[in-house]
């Protein structure tokens, strides 16, 4: 097994990191291999890496630089590039040390709730059959009702069903938590479960593909795409867009920051603390476009 692929294997066994995650940092690992290897004109093994200096890995990251990598996807390609390294040496801080580039951290842009259940709806009414306008209105009512990741909802199983007042995610890196379900939205899951062509087994993926296999969020991410431009929203009003929303308008109405970190499943909560720049974004939106003196 190649160095990459073992390091991938790490992460996904004993890391229990997404398939997205492992995928990233894997190609990661090879670049970096593939690089060194030009760098230094000879392959590379774990010996070779515990040798690798910071003048190397400038050297690696001005080459992805001046393949377009922006300062985010570098700051994350660094990242990768540390794990490997610490994987291959066996122990942490192997990695020379390096400053990485200065990401700047992005606010989420939630939208409205007219506009979430504008375009829910427009979903559902252009689906080819109403089996699927009740699958993808389903899955959209937990991303904007219940704050579910998309891939959250894709891997519900038949096993949540029949649904109760709260529902069990499974989120990164497996850590399970506990959702309250709005009555609108369990209906949404009910209706979608009773109209579903195929059976809903215990163990098999809730939600259906046209063909019934696995429901892929690329799906859900193109009807999306299609209905913002039929509403003419922003390019920022994505699945993910209404996740947001459910996050900005809880804390909007009085919902503390840890309890806000449980129903999204944020492992820290500095992750959740965006949402407070959020709201103060609002605040100041609407000051300007309401007040005289603005």
């Amino acid at each position: 097994m190649s160095l990459a692929a073992a390091f991938a294997d790490h992460l996904r066994r004993d890391r229990r990191r997404s398939a997205h995650t492992v995928r990233a940092y894997q190609a990661t690992a090879e670049r970096l291999l593939g690089f060194l290897s030009g760098h230094w004109g000879e392959a590379v093994d774990a010996a070779a890496l515990a040798t690798v200096s910071t003048a190397d890995l400038r050297a690696f990251l001005a080459m992805r630089r001046a393949e377009g990598l922006g300062n985010a996807s570098a700051a994350r390609e660094l990242s990768a590039v540390r794990g490997f390294l610490d994987f291959a040496s066996g122990h942490a801080g192997a990695a020379p040390p390096i400053k990485g580039p200065r990401a700047k951290k992005g606010v989420p842009r939630p939208i409205s709730p007219d506009e979430a259940v504008a375009l829910a709806e427009d979903v559902a009414e252009n689906a080819a059959e109403p089996w699927i306008a009740a699958r993808d209105w389903a899955v959209l009512m937990l991303l904007y009702g219940a704050g579910l990741r998309i891939g959250e909802a894709m891997g519900l199983t038949g096993d949540v069903l029949p649904l109760g007042e709260v529902l069990r995610v499974t989120g990164k890196r497996a850590k399970t938590r506990q959702v309250p379900l709005l009555p609108q939205v369990r209906a949404a899951v009910e209706a979608y479960a009773g109209a579903c062509p195929w059976p809903v087994a215990r163990g098999a993926p809730l939600f259906r593909g046209a063909k019934g296999g696995p429901l892929s969020p690329a799906i859900i991410r193109r009807s999306v795409r299609a209905a913002r431009a039929r509403l003419g929203l922003g390019e920022r009003t994505t699945p993910h867009a209404l996740r947001h929303s459910f996050a900005t308008h809880l804390l909007g109405r009085g919902a503390d920051l840890r309890s806000l970190q449980e129903l999204l499943g944020h492992a820290s909560l500095s992750s959740t603390q965006i949402y407070t720049q959020v709201d103060a974004a609002h605040l100041l939106d609407v000051y300007r476009n309401a007040h005289p003196r603005a």
